[in-house]
């Protein structure tokens, strides 16, 4: 009974959210409460609370990493990098195209697609069409930089896999730094192959970029933050203070939510030393973090009633019994493999809610551990970040001016590499078991 309720919740869940009958926050509240119900526990209540007991530290982590990275950004922290890379760029084509990676990687550090889109795209469009090169090239680098960077801690389906699995971010990042390093070296070399094929189409241009155009690209600044807000004598500080809060994290000096908390109050004062700037610089992120936030604590309550209930051990018993022997070891390749598939067509919280917990514990009855299903289930982001149920990609295509037939058609196979990188590097360095 609680095998046929557990998958049958699945597909109603999966159903209203893919359908947009329901939007995610409250179909993962409501849909596993009320199935919960109908199968005659009284206790929801106490395993709502529990879930979202388990995923506070990752809801903490998330607020102020989108605060950090948001100030950061107001106050004009990436507009030297953007600049410097424009005026290396201007007139070679592979100089271009590699600098659109180079930046790409940089500015998603901070997770948010729509704001690396708004930077890179209106930072380098202007030369892109001056030199008559394909702007398909600008709408595929930010997309698979993004693919990557969306790995990342703070980004939303990392946040997913641990607030599902209660595990701290770096237990799930580490083993895939690797990973992650790779996939951003594949961004750089589609850069080179970009560029050298632009090259060798339009030759260098060693034109001087006109008034117009560099208008155009200092309006990449005005888009993302207003002239008020920059703080550009401090730029030195805020990158010290974030290559401090990098290091921290790699080094595990403190918990990860703890050097976003201290990051963040200290680039706040420093930059916005008075009470209203501060409050302001909070409203102005509030949207962002309440619905990341939000999302999280949800999927906190969702995977408290599946545990509470004991549905998710009824569905995985009964998957184990239907996985053939030989296939049941290579259960991590298998996921990390259809995590493409599965995360394009599929939005991130039926997936990372819905899906990956009962492959986890699947694997868990054969002997593999949950992490490796949680960490493989990460590797096909950059297909995920071309697809349609991805809101960003059309402030993409949008910024560019392509279309989206246009984007899929010439980035899915780029996307496709991207992830089948990260899948082998993992391989190799033993992230993911076969």
């Amino acid at each position: 009974m609680l095998t046929f309720l557990g998958f049958l919740m699945i597909v109603v869940f999966m159903y209203l959210i893919m359908s947009n009958k329901m939007n995610a926050l409250h179909a993962l509240i409501l849909i596993p409460a009320v199935f919960a119900l109908f199968a005659g526990f009284t206790d929801v209540g106490d395993m709502i609370i529990s879930g979202a007991e388990t995923v506070a530290s990752t809801a903490i982590m998330v607020t102020f990493a989108i605060l950090y990275f948001g100030t950061l950004i107001d106050a004009g922290m990436f507009d030297p990098l953007v600049n410097k890379v424009v005026k290396i760029s201007k007139g070679d084509p592979l100089k271009i195209t590699v600098g659109t990676a180079i930046l790409s990687l940089l500015v998603g550090l901070d997770g948010d697609g729509t704001i690396t889109y708004l930077i890179v795209v209106t930072a380098f469009l202007p030369l892109y069409e001056r030199l008559g090169m394909n702007k398909l090239i600008l709408a595929c680098l930010p997309a698979m930089s993004m693919g990557i960077m969306n790995v990342l801690p703070w980004g939303g389906p990392t946040a997913r896999v641990m607030s599902v699995f209660n595990y701290e971010a770096m237990t799930v990042l580490a083993p895939l730094i690797p990973s992650i390093i790779a996939a951003a070296l594949y961004v750089l070399g589609l850069g080179v192959f970009f560029g050298l094929k632009e090259r060798k189409r339009l030759g260098i241009q060693k034109i001087p970029v006109d008034h117009e155009v560099e208008d155009e690209m200092a309006a990449t600044t005005v888009t993302v933050s207003a002239e008020s807000l920059k703080r550009p004598k401090l730029f030195w500080f805020n990158l010290f203070i974030t290559i401090l809060l990098v290091v921290g994290l790699l080094t595990a000096v403190l918990p990860l939510p703890a050097l976003f908390m201290l990051g963040y109050v200290i680039v706040t004062i420093v930059n916005y030393p008075n009470l209203s700037d501060q409050k302001a610089r909070i409203e102005a992120h509030a949207g962002n973090v309440l619905t990341v936030v939000s999302l999280i604590f949800a999927g906190g309550a969702f995977a408290g009633i599946l545990e509470g209930t004991g549905m998710v051990d009824a569905m995985a018993t009964s998957m184990v019994k239907v996985i053939p022997d030989f296939l049941a070891p290579q259960l991590p390749l298998i996921v990390g493999l259809t995590s493409m598939p599965f995360t394009f067509f599929m939005a991130n919280d039926p997936y990372y809610f819905g899906i990956v917990p009962i492959l986890a514990e699947t694997a868990s009855q054969v002997g593999i551990d949950k992490l490796e299903i949680a960490q493989a289930s990460l590797l096909g982001q950059p297909l995920h970040l071309l697809s349609p149920l991805v809101g960003s990609v059309y402030v993409l295509i949008g910024l560019v001016g392509v279309s989206f037939r246009d984007h899929i058609k010439f980035s899915t196979k780029y996307a496709a590499g991207s992830a089948l990188v990260m899948i082998v590097v993992g391989i190799i360095t033993g992230a993911l078991s076969i």
